[in-house]
């Protein structure tokens, strides 16, 4: 993007922090080997991702919140988790895929099939050592919506950094019919993806969720 200055030269518009961000988040998606579960280049990739750019959030201040999360519904669980890289080492999980298989988000989650942005995401921190089965009503009273698993991995493959700076956090916007609610947290010094049951209360694991959710062509919801 360009600008004509006064001079008649033109001149290189500086990208907005958003802008910034929206490309580091980006780029850490590329490095999650996401274009290649897609069988698309990395260029090509990139050129999927772009119209998002049109989405990003306008800034909210100082909240302690993430403002927004580029999110790709389908990836592979697997290689984004052992993309995120940590001291203790990379990502993993013991669940087998088709269990991971089963969890899908709720209806009322209104997921887009294309990429989107989350938007505001909140991992709890207010919320633990509560049960996800009593926070869960109290999100939707307030106009926010839970996470799922693929928004959950999104957030930690672009800030891989997350369960540290921040907490762990449940991903309730994924069910697979049981008791179970899954969940991201630190064990052995390693990102991982497990579960947890729905009336169990943690110390150290709070209830993710996000003001909404935006597509190419949707509003905020």
């Amino acid at each position: 993007m360009s600008a004509l200055h006064t001079s008649g030269l033109p001149v290189t518009a500086v990208p907005t922090e958003a802008e910034l961000e929206f490309d580091r988040q980006v780029d850490a998606l590329t490095l999650a080997r996401l274009p290649a579960h897609l069988d698309l280049s990395d260029a090509c990739f990139r050129a999927f991702l772009e119209p998002l750019r049109d989405r990003l959030p306008p800034p909210v201040g100082s909240g302690e919140g993430i403002p927004f999360v580029v999110v790709v519904p389908d990836l592979a669980v697997d290689d984004v988790l052992s993309a995120v890289h940590t001291v203790g080492g990379s990502g993993f999980t013991t669940m087998e895929d088709d269990d991971i298989a089963r969890f899908r988000p709720l209806p009322d989650l209104d997921v887009p099939t294309g990429p989107y942005l989350l938007v505001d995401v909140d991992t709890g921190p207010d919320t633990l050592g509560r049960t996800p089965a009593e926070v869960l009503p109290e999100l939707l009273a307030r106009g926010r919506s839970p996470l799922t698993i693929a928004e959950g991995l999104s957030v930690l493959a672009t800030d891989p950094g997350v369960l540290k700076a921040r907490n762990a956090f449940s991903l309730l916007g994924s069910r697979a019919g049981d008791k179970r609610v899954p969940a991201l947290w630190t064990s052995a010094r390693r990102p991982r993806l497990g579960w947890c049951y729905q009336g169990a209360p943690h110390p150290w694991l709070g209830s993710a969720s996000c003001a909404g959710r935006l597509g190419e062509a949707t509003q905020l919801n």
